[in-house]
Parts: C-alpha cells; sequence; structure tokens
C-alpha cells in the first residue's frame, strides 16, 4: 500500500513560481473585428477567425499554441516522476466491467483493461466466473470494410452494443478519434467475425444512437441519420429517424418507422418489450429535458403503428415495460423530484396513468443515455433514487408498497441495474471503493457479491470523506463532498482542487478515479460540488439552473468554493477549480466574475462564447438547455455571463490550463481557441501575467475513445501544471 507522501509547499511570490520555465510572451493573435447586434446591442468579436477550422491560418495558430504550451508543460518541475506515477495507476491491469446485457444465457459487458489503449466487447458465462471471458470486438484490431466513408483520424472504439435476445448476434456501432460519428456492425457471437452488414450514420455526437432487437432476433430497430437527398443538405446533421433491418435483408431494403414528425434536434432511445415484441421510443427534444413517449403496438388493427404515451410537455422522462403488459412512467409534473405511474400497453395514453409510487423527499433517477433506473421483475419493483449526489437502490411490490432494500456503504452510488436469469445485478462504488458488481435476489432482498470486482490501483481506505453544505448566495443549500488525505488539518492552506459541472440535470455521483489517488498522495483536498443545474435534488434542481437561471449555477459554485477557505481547508493561493465541457463554461464564468477566487483553473472542452454557440452544427441542440440570442430575455442572459464577453482587458486572472480535441463533436473547438486568445490579450498589460494554455489533441474528441496513452499524456499535463501553480513539491510516494 502506498503512503500518502509529506505534503511540502514552494515559497513563492504572487505571480511567480519556483522553477517555472522561463517563456516568451504567448503568440500573437491578430484581432479582425467583426459587429454584431443583438436586440439593438453592438459587439464586437475579435477572434471570430478563429472560428473555421479549414483555414490553414487557424491551424497554423493552433499549432503555435500548442508548442508554447508544450514549452511550458514539459519543463515542468518533477514531471518524469508525475509521468510514472501517473502511468502506473493508469495502466495498472486492474479490470473493469461496465455496461452489462444478458442475453442466451450469457453476459455482454464492455471490459476496461489496461494497458489496453481501448475498453473492448466481450462475452463470459456469468458474474461469477470471469475467467471464462472472450473477446468479441477489440477496437484496436477492427478493420473495417473497404469502401467505408470514413475520413476520421485517431483509433476505433466503441459507442454501444446491443446483443441479440438468444445472444447469437451483437450490434455494435464504432466510430473514429473520438468523433462519436458512429456505423453500426454486426458480429457473430460465436466467431467474433463480422456478419458483413454495415449500416452508416447510426451514432452522432448528441442525438446519439439506439437499437433494440424484435424477441425473435430476426430484425431490429434502430436510429439513423439522413442518407443524401432524405433532407435538405443543411440539415444533414439533424432529424434522426427509426428504421427496421430484418437480418439477411439489403440495408437498402430498411423500413422507415418512425421520426419524421419529430423535432429537428430530437434524441431518440428505443427499447423493447421480450415477451410481446412491443417498441418503446422516446425521445428528447434537445438537451433541455423535455421528452415524448410512443409504443408501437402488436396487435389489432393499430398492429405497426405507433401510439403516443406523453408528449413534451407532459412531464413524463422515461418509459419502462413491466409485466403483464404494463407501462411504468417516471413523471415529474406536478412532482418535481418524481413519482411512478403505470399505463396499460394497449390504451397507454396518460390520461389513463394511475399513481403506483408518489413523490417522496428524494428523487428518482430517470436515466436518457444511461442505464435503466427502474426494474420491473418478479413482481417487484427497482428503483434508482438520488440522494444529492450519492444514489441508492429502493425495492417496492408492484403496488407500490416498500420492501427491504440492500444496504449500501455511505456516500456511495449505483451505476447499473441489469435483470439476468438468477436475479438483477447492479453496480455500486465510491469515492475510495472502486465499482464492484453485487447481486439482488428481488424476492428476498438478499445481496451476494459476485465475481466481478478488482483491487483498485490504490489504496484509498485511509481518505476521508465527509460531505457539507455551502450557502449560496440567494440562501440554496449546495453539498460539497469533501476528500481529505490522511494527516491534512484545517490549517487554510493546503492544496485544493474543487470540481463542479451544473447543467443538463446530470447528478454527480461517488465514483473511484484512478488518477485522484496521486493528487491525494500528494496531499491536496479534492472536493466535488452538487450544484443546480444537475438532478441531484430533482427537477427544480435542474431548472434553477438553466436557461435564465443559469446564474445560479455560477453561485453555487463560487460558494462551494468560498466555503471551503471559510472552513479552514485552503486558501484562494492554495484554490484551483477543475470541470469540462459544461463545466468548463462553469470555469470561464468563474475565472471571470471572480478571478479573486482561485489560483489555478483546469477546463477541458469547454463552452465560452455563449452568444455563438447555438451556431456550431451541435449547438442547436443545446437551446433548450442555456437558450437562444433570438429571444431578448434569453440573450440578457446569455450576455450577461458568457466569459468570451466577459474578459476584462488588464485584469489579473488566474493562470489557465484549457484542453480541447479536434475531433470533438459535442463543443467545437473553436470555443477554447477564441477563449484562449481573448485571455492571453487581455493579461499582456498586466505586470507580470499569469499563463494562459491551449492544448489540443489532433486525434481526439470530447473525452469519449480517448487512447489510454492520450488519458495518460493529458493527466501528465494537469497535475504537473496542478502541483507548479499550487506550490505543491512532488514528492514520489513511497512503496
Amino acid at each position: 500500500m502506498r503512503t500518502p507522501a509529506p505534503v511540502t509547499l514552494l515559497a513563492f511570490a504572487p505571480g511567480a513560481l519556483a522553477g517555472a520555465p522561463d517563456l516568451p510572451p504567448p503568440p500573437e493573435t491578430p484581432r479582425l473585428a467583426v459587429t454584431d447586434t443583438y436586440h439593438g446591442v453592438e459587439i464586437r468579436d475579435p477572434y471570430r477567425w478563429l472560428e473555421d477550422w479549414s483555414d490553414p491560418e487557424v491551424r497554423a495558430w493552433s499549432d503555435a499554441q500548442n508548442t508554447y504550451a508544450r514549452t511550458y508543460l514539459d519543463n515542468l518541475p518533477s514531471r518524469a516522476a508525475i509521468e510514472s506515477r501517473l502511468t502506473e495507476l493508469l495502466s495498472a491491469p486492474v479490470t473493469r466491467w461496465g455496461d452489462l446485457h444478458a442475453a442466451g444465457g450469457k453476459l455482454f459487458a464492455i471490459i476496461n483493461k489496461p494497458p489496453k489503449q481501448q475498453p473492448y466487447l466481450a462475452v463470459l458465462d456469468s458474474a461469477d466466473a470471469p475467467e471464462t471471458e472472450r473477446m468479441l470486438v477489440d477496437p484496436e484490431t477492427f478493420e473495417p470494410p473497404k469502401g467505408l466513408r470514413d475520413e476520421t483520424e485517431g483509433a476505433y472504439s466503441i459507442d454501444w452494443f446491443v446483443p441479440s435476445p438468444d445472444g447469437s448476434i451483437v450490434a455494435v456501432s464504432l466510430s473514429k478519434g473520438g468523433s462519436e460519428s458512429g456505423n453500426l456492425f454486426l458480429f457473430d457471437t460465436a466467431t467474433g467475425e463480422p456478419t458483413g452488414t454495415v449500416i452508416e450514420g447510426v451514432n452522432g455526437g448528441t442525438a446519439g444512437g439506439s437499437l433494440a432487437w424484435t424477441p425473435d432476433g430476426n430484425a431490429f430497430y434502430y436510429t439513423r441519420y439522413p442518407r443524401a437527398g432524405e433532407r435538405p443538405e443543411s440539415d444533414t446533421a439533424f432529424f434522426v429517424d427509426v428504421y427496421r433491418h430484418t437480418l439477411g435483408d439489403p440495408v437498402s431494403e430498411d423500413t422507415y418507422e418512425i421520426g419524421r414528425d419529430f423535432p429537428k434536434i430530437g434524441e431518440i432511445e428505443l427499447k423493447c418489450d421480450p415477451s410481446s415484441g412491443r417498441v418503446i421510443c422516446t425521445v428528447q427534444d434537445g438537451d433541455g429535458g423535455e421528452f415524448a413517449h410512443f409504443v408501437r403496438q402488436i396487435s389489432g388493427p393499430d398492429a405497426g403503428e405507433w401510439t403516443r404515451i406523453s408528449d413534451y410537455k407532459e412531464g413524463v422522462k422515461q418509459a419502462y415495460f413491466g409485466e403483464a403488459g404494463e407501462i411504468y412512467l417516471i413523471s415529474r409534473k406536478g412532482a418535481p423530484r418524481g413519482e411512478i405511474l403505470k399505463v396499460r400497453a394497449t390504451s397507454p395514453a396518460l390520461a389513463n396513468a394511475t399513481r403506483v409510487i408518489p413523490e417522496s423527499e428524494d428523487t428518482i433517477v430517470s436515466n436518457f443515455w444511461g442505464p435503466p433506473s427502474l426494474l420491473a421483475t418478479d413482481g417487484r419493483l427497482l428503483i434508482e433514487y438520488q440522494t444529492g449526489g450519492p444514489s441508492e437502490i429502493r425495492v417496492f411490490d408492484r403496488a407500490g408498497n416498500p420492501l427491504p432494500s440492500p444496504d449500501l456503504p455511505p456516500v456511495s452510488s449505483i451505476g447499473q441495474m441489469v435483470e439476468t436469469d438468477d436475479g438483477v445485478l447492479f453496480s455500486v462504488g465510491s469515492f475510495t471503493q472502486q465499482t464492484a458488481w453485487k447481486r439482488l435476489d428481488p424476492r428476498t432482498g438478499t445481496v451476494t457479491d459476485t465475481a466481478l470486482r478488482s483491487d483498485p490501483p490504490a489504496d484509498l481506505s485511509h481518505i476521508t470523506v465527509v460531505r457539507e453544505f455551502a450557502t449560496s448566495k440567494d440562501g440554496t443549500q449546495v453539498p460539497v463532498n469533501i476528500m481529505i488525505p490522511e494527516g491534512v488539518t484545517r490549517d487554510g492552506n493546503n492544496p485544493t482542487i474543487l470540481y463542479g459541472y451544473g447543467g443538463y440535470g446530470i447528478n454527480l455521483t461517488p465514483g473511484y478515479r484512478a488518477y485522484r489517488a496521486d493528487l491525494l498522495e500528494q496531499g491536496v483536498i479534492y472536493a466535488v460540488a452538487n450544484i443546480r443545474g444537475g438532478g441531484e435534488y430533482g427537477a427544480e434542481w435542474h431548472l434553477g439552473g438553466n436557461l435564465t437561471n443559469k446564474q445560479n449555477v455560477f453561485d453555487d459554485f463560487q460558494a462551494a468554493a468560498e466555503h471551503l477557505i471559510e472552513r479552514g481547508f485552503t486558501d484562494p493561493d492554495r484554490l484551483a477549480i477543475m470541470g469540462g465541457s459544461n463545466g468548463g463554461l462553469l470555469m470561464g464564468a468563474t475565472l471571470t466574475q471572480r478571478p479573486d477566487l482561485a489560483r489555478t483553473v483546469v477546463s477541458y472542452v469547454g463552452i465560452y462564447d455563449m452568444l455563438r454557440v447555438e451556431l456550431s452544427a451541435n449547438g442547436v441542440f443545446n437551446i433548450p438547455e442555456f437558450g437562444t440570442v433570438q429571444d431578448p430575455d434569453q440573450f440578457r442572459a446569455l450576455y450577461a455571463y458568457s466569459p468570451y464577453h466577459n474578459v476584462e482587458p488588464g485584469t489579473d486572472y488566474p493562470a489557465v490550463l484549457f484542453l480541447t480535441g479536434a475531433n470533438d463533436p459535442r463543443v467545437d473547438p473553436m470555443q477554447s481557441r477564441k477563449m484562449t486568445a481573448m485571455l492571453q490579450d487581455a493579461t499582456r498589460t498586466v505586470e507580470d501575467p499569469n499563463l494562459v494554455l491551449l492544448r489540443t489533441s489532433m486525434d481526439t474528441g470530447h473525452g469519449g475513445g480517448t487512447p489510454l496513452d492520450e488519458q495518460i499524456r493529458q493527466a501528465v499535463d494537469v497535475h504537473a501544471f496542478l502541483y507548479h501553480r499550487l506550490g505543491v513539491d512532488y514528492t514520489p510516494a513511497d512503496d
């Protein structure tokens, strides 16, 4: 076991660091101002030209920024030792099993087994026999058929997979270079060989993709993007439709099912009832959390027709098949923390629903792209509940009466529930315990361990986890989960990292992360804030931090930082903040609104120009969450907090490391380019300005599909940057 190394704080004057590489000023960025007018407000945009990635000058500028960043990052103190430890942690031969599917008496799983560069698809006999694992699809060695149109740079990775009911065939979406632009391939489970069927364009960066097999395994329903000529050329990134493919038939004969009446930014998820063959189609209107649900009927005059269950404004978040022709609905209409309703599949209109489980003090999870948060099996309902960050399983009978539920570790979370022939498998983990799979007998409530568990790459059992509450600007109590290394006291001088997200109703749940072990071993406190915009306390928590309420997200995060300072955990000169994607927006807003709050910022794949984000190919999906400049009130809110537009020349901003991927399908990398240029220019007049660095990976995207070696390189850069900025003298931990 590794023991925490003693923490040595370097002495440095404000604005200067001992051992810092001697850097020249950053590359010059020409200002070519463009003026836009929004609702009578003129706004100058000096770096509009950086949006065009096809421009050789933009690529040359990006290369120069990468060179500039490398000059600093490659010469930081103790970099070799940091790289050695992070390579040891992230490459440790620790097996992790995820995305389990039971089919044909077998278990299919995505397996992450370093030092392999990518997770792979495998099949095993059961959760008690991991030694029976047989690899089916290895993205590292996958060779697509000749003629497939895919010019993206980078390695293949698996987006998702679905086995046929008997497990003989598995459908897999694969994409390259983190692009998430997935094509569908069918593989024979017995041989692991492709069957030859390929369907292009089944998955995208935000609209994602989905597939559901018919019970006999002879056909499946799937999502795909428009082919040439099916939609206006300008809309080929939108309008995902549902088609049906029959095995053995040419793909050209696949039949359209539903989708042409859906919103342009519809995001579709499919489920099939294995007993009846009915299919549920759930469609989200962009990323704003409003859903409509349809069920495909199988008999009578409506056979083959799609019947609406609920519409977008009716508050139903998810629909699941139950037993005996039932459909269970997770609804937040008048119940912001969620209630369970039930309808008959033959008459599924929401007006016919009855309440099974009323709203409680805790929040029913309603995953869309994630694993199911409700299972109906053996006369029981298993439901995942959120308790402000941590989550748990609660068991009810079909009438909604509570039954004994699994006992879980404190401050832990559920990852997935999977129905199998011998019970329900579920995964559980915490900040200090690596995720492990357990088996629940729904009839008795008995929980037993399975063999799908591994020792973590670092023992974090000595880490203390406390859960405190910060008071936001409007009095809202905001949970802050704080990981405290052994021997660290609240002397107000500890290096500390605060992480946040706050958007799309996404819950930040406890989970083990190997890279954190390196930070904690060096005496760095690591905190995670459950701020508004997420779904930790239901619909009101989400809606309290989106659209014109977005400022609440930033207020909550700033309150969490102030809480850490006031409670004596740290000081602004020892505090770093970190986030990615929507959390990158959080970083940009925090550093522009409160440049005094933290010494250092690390921002991954972030959004910074809130007036232009909706014009990117993927940006229109974000309108339901952020708003649009077309609406006067939403424009004013966007402009008020847009990081790019709130950079003030001459301000002493904290040091910032921006990271982005050239193939990012979710957040256009131009966002990071423009924000970097704006901050670098604004700090040129500051005496001894802090660093503003931009690191662009050329063969990765938003994060998914990033090869292990690049994950390690990113982690080394980030940790070396953080240690140097926070004044931590890196000391390799003792074996």
